[in-house]
């Protein structure tokens, strides 16, 4: 059996699907921070039969939520601190997402504009749609499905 030894101070995201771990890494830009990161894919998981989980030991607000939330809101955060868990963290859907996706609209300003931000907001919650702010085109290929 793998033992994981437990954090002091940070985060872990469970219920990631399973093998998609290292694709949220990359989402998150946790390779950009300077912090002890532990990645356990495939692990068994009664609800899931099979899930990842990341460990990563840095003050939470490092972390993005919105993007996380955005990619997949199912995935549970537990913050640690002191080796405990002191907060679980509900994720919700973000209102607005900004440089997350890209609009493909070959018309919209943020084609032309390579110096504007990429702005979506939440259209349509029940059907998890996002749309341009700029040009109202629908965003299509989730990237929760972690390209």
């Amino acid at each position: 059996m793998l033992n994981v030894g437990k954090i002091e101070e940070g985060f872990v995201l469970d219920h990631i699907k399973a093998g998609k771990s290292l694709s949220l890494y990359d989402h998150l830009g946790l390779d950009k921070l300077d912090c002890t990161v532990a990645i356990i894919k495939n692990a068994r998981s009664n609800k899931m039969g099979k899930k990842d989980i990341l460990k990563v030991e840095c003050d939470i607000n490092m972390l993005d939520l919105d993007v996380l939330a955005y990619i997949d809101h199912n995935i549970t955060v537990n913050v640690i601190k002191d080796g405990e868990i002191v907060d679980k963290k509900d994720l919700v859907l973000p209102q607005q997402i900004k440089n997350v996706i890209h609009c493909h609209n070959p018309r919209c300003i943020t084609s032309i504009e390579q110096e504007l931000p990429h702005i979506f907001y939440l259209a349509d919650p029940a059907k998890e749609v996002y749309r341009c702010k700029y040009c109202e085109e629908k965003y299509t290929e989730r990237s929760k499905n972690y390209k």
